[in-house]
């Protein structure tokens, strides 16, 4: 009887100090996580709207949308992030549009959890770059053959559903921000 008390004592003593710990490393890195999360998203603000050299946040219905501006003031265009399923989970893309919302210059991923070697690929140049002067009014297509408009994406074969999942991503928020916007 007491050997069963004493690795009872022994295992709720080693489970409270590492709980302990655990909470103390979260308390720690979560204000550096943080800090890291928002420097990457204002370097997408930037990578995703060429010529920007400063923006403001709009707070509206929810959403955060940036609108870029150049050395001179003027707009540059909108900037906000977008998410939906993958195949594997939630992607965050960073969408950078036109000020008319009908052109998109590009998109950065900021989150991705996608099979490696397949999906994953959305993350590279050559898949991100089809969104460089993408028409995106009334939205984007995905087609599996090489595109014949100035609308549509060609899908990464063996990852359709990635490839998908980004085209619903960016046609659901530049609706969403259409509206909020009123354009």
């Amino acid at each position: 009887m007491k050997k069963s008390h004493h690795m009872i004592l022994t295992l709720t003593l080693v489970g409270v100090l590492s709980s302990l710990a655990l909470a103390g490393i979260y308390k720690y890195t979560q204000p550096m996580i943080r800090e890291n999360q928002r420097r990457a998203l204002e370097e997408a603000i930037f990578q995703v709207l060429p010529g920007t050299k400063t923006f403001k946040a709009i707070k509206k219905d929810k959403m955060i949308i940036y609108q870029g501006f150049d050395s001179s003031g003027k707009p540059v265009g909108y900037a906000f992030v977008g998410e939906g399923p993958g195949y594997q989970g939630i992607i965050k893309v960073m969408i950078g549009v036109s000020p008319d919302l009908k052109k998109m210059f590009a998109i950065e991923i900021l989150e991705s959890v996608e099979t490696p070697g397949l999906g994953q690929k959305i993350t590279t140049p050559s898949f991100r770059n089809q969104f460089h002067s993408l028409d995106i009014y009334p939205s984007v297509e995905l087609v599996k053959k090489k595109p014949t408009r100035s609308n549509q994406i060609q899908a990464i074969t063996g990852a359709t559903i990635s490839s998908r999942a980004i085209v619903d991503i960016v046609n659901t928020t530049v609706g969403k921000v259409r509206k909020v916007l009123g354009k």
